[in-house]
């Protein structure tokens, strides 16, 4: 949640006016952020109270950081699930997901091997960071999915589903991005 100055909207999404819904129409979210960042641009304060000149440049603050946040449906997801006094927290190596676990430590094995200049696992791991991709995009259907049950009728069962979805999406995009690395050659950056 936003910790909005006095007189300032509550909420990202009061700062465009929506009701607090996972799907939005981003065209219309564009064209309200360029037309509220025109109204409240510094300059057009310049000869205005100091009160005035604060209020602006807080209200672009808050505008740029509610676009950041509302424009992307994973942000704007992991938003509102804060809003509604969920704990996204961090990712952890105990937060595997089940059914990943095995695939993980096989993962691990082909990285420290290519790592170690073993060059005969690479194919293998362009076919797992391609296969990692796909599963990314099934997450990334489950969670529009479960945006358009939540919208249609909020509900926190749908929420926490939505959470273990998020938390799932963001284990897999970052053995994308470790697989990634490795097979740029770069260190690794996670412990699974």
């Amino acid at each position: 949640m936003s910790t909005a100055a006095p007189g300032l909207p509550s909420d990202y999404f009061a700062v465009f006016g929506l009701e607090r819904r996972l799907q939005i129409d981003e065209a219309s979210l564009q064209r309200k952020f360029y037309q509220l960042s025109r109204e409240y641009h510094p300059d057009h304060f310049a000869n205005a109270p100091a009160e005035a000149q604060a209020y602006a440049l807080d209200m672009t603050a808050l505008l740029n950081d509610a676009y950041r946040v509302l424009k992307d449906p994973v942000k704007r997801s992991e938003y509102l699930l804060k809003c509604e006094g969920f704990d996204i927290g961090e990712q952890r190596s105990s937060n595997v997901p089940p059914e990943l676990l095995e695939e993980v430590f096989e993962l691990n094995m082909m990285l420290e091997e290519l790592r170690e200049g073993d060059e005969s696992t690479r194919p293998q791991l362009e076919a797992e960071e391609k296969r990692f991709a796909h599963m990314l995009e099934r997450v990334d259907c489950d969670l529009r999915h479960e945006f358009t049950v939540y919208d249609a009728e909020p509900d926190p069962t749908v929420l926490t589903m939505i959470r273990s979805i998020l938390n799932r999406r963001r284990y897999i995009q970052n053995l994308v991005r470790e697989v990634d690395r490795a097979l740029a050659g770069e260190a690794p950056s996670l412990t699974h």
